[in-house]
């Protein structure tokens, strides 16, 4: 497979740049591969696709302030750090900014030196790993100094940070929100929960190697980003159960599709309390052991993301469902629109 076969022409004002002021209020393309029909929608319907007994699974990952200014103390140069993940105890990897300046030894100040970080080792692509120094709690300083990382396809400021978190983001650890489930409300969720859906929730932490593109011609020599996942026994229950009784999972997101095939390639299909790092690449050809159908927002040509949408759905189908969506003024990527797959 090419990259190129992925690839579409999208209107850049189509981008959407902030979100709706409500956040079910999106647009929802409801696609039936087997059918190959399309219908549009409003994302609060998503709950008339759900059935009695069927799973939503959802990413909880909650989003680090991991944008951090400072300056070299010696040259009072000024520096950026993006947190990508923690290695152990107070080091992480950064994306740093300007790189070439940063060798290891270099010492950079926050916030008037609250917060310090040292560099341990140099890595590729102006990536670094920090030790960093502080007073207190680090996430208390870092909810102080740090500002949230949107994507790079974002020039809008964000009002309200909270805009860009889930509203059941509860575990601090992701570079970026799994955005499929910012259009869910807690009075919909609700609907759903009385609706006989069970409401599932796993972990994974979102690396910004979900925004790079392919890189390669080739898609088979691409190389995918690892990144940390975690799903509690309670969670792996309920969806064995789920299962078992003839309904199916349905995942919120790429995030959580990703976390679910690797947990079920791991188990020969069965579904078990896990953790630990995937780097799983879900493009045609893939069989799907765990998810029965998704909803996902639209994203990136050439992407990994359009790969596994079209693994799940075929890539003629899926780019024929993007055409539409360009075709009737959908919004795109991370405060755009949605689509449901089944």
């Amino acid at each position: 497979m090419n990259t190129n076969d992925f690839d579409f022409e999208l209107p850049e004002e189509l981008i959407a740049q902030t979100p709706l002021e409500q956040r079910d209020s999106s647009k929802l393309l409801i696609i039936d591969h087997k059918a190959k029909t399309m219908v549009d929608s409003h994302f609060d319907h998503i709950i008339d696709q759900l059935n009695p007994g069927d799973a939503l699974v959802m990413n909880n990952t909650r989003v680090l302030p991991a944008r951090l200014h400072g300056e070299k103390p010696d040259t009072h140069g000024h520096v950026e750090l993006l947190l990508l993940k923690n290695i152990q105890g107070d080091d992480w990897e950064v994306l740093a900014k300007p790189a070439k300046r940063l060798k290891v030894g270099s010492s950079i100040s926050f916030g008037d030196g609250r917060l310090t970080a040292t560099v341990i080792k140099e890595l590729e692509h102006g990536g670094r790993i920090v030790s960093f120094s502080y007073q207190g709690i680090f996430l208390e300083v870092l909810e102080s100094l740090g500002e949230m990382p949107l994507p790079p396809y974002i020039h809008e400021k964000l009002d309200d940070s909270e805009r860009y978190q889930t509203v059941y983001a509860k575990e601090n650890g992701s570079a970026a929100a799994p955005t499929a489930g910012l259009h869910f409300t807690q009075a919909l969720l609700q609907k759903i929960q009385e609706k006989g859906v069970h409401l599932v929730y796993l972990t994974l932490h979102v690396g910004l190697g979900t925004f790079r593109p392919v890189s390669v011609d080739n898609v088979d020599e691409h190389e995918m980003h690892s990144e940390f996942y975690q799903l509690s026994e309670e969670a792996a229950d309920t969806l064995r159960q789920v299962k078992k009784a003839g309904g199916r999972v349905v995942a919120v997101g790429t995030t959580s599709i990703r976390t679910l095939e690797t947990i079920g390639n791991k188990f020969n299909g069965d579904i078990q309390a896990d953790s630990g790092w995937t780097n799983i690449f879900i493009k045609p050809g893939y069989r799907f052991t765990v998810v029965d159908a998704f909803s996902t927002n639209f994203h990136l040509p050439k992407s990994t993301l359009v790969m596994l949408v079209s693994a799940f759905a075929g890539r003629e189908f899926v780019l024929e469902a993007y055409k539409h969506a360009i075709n009737e003024h959908y919004r795109f990527f991370s405060f755009g629109d949605a689509m449901f797959v089944k």
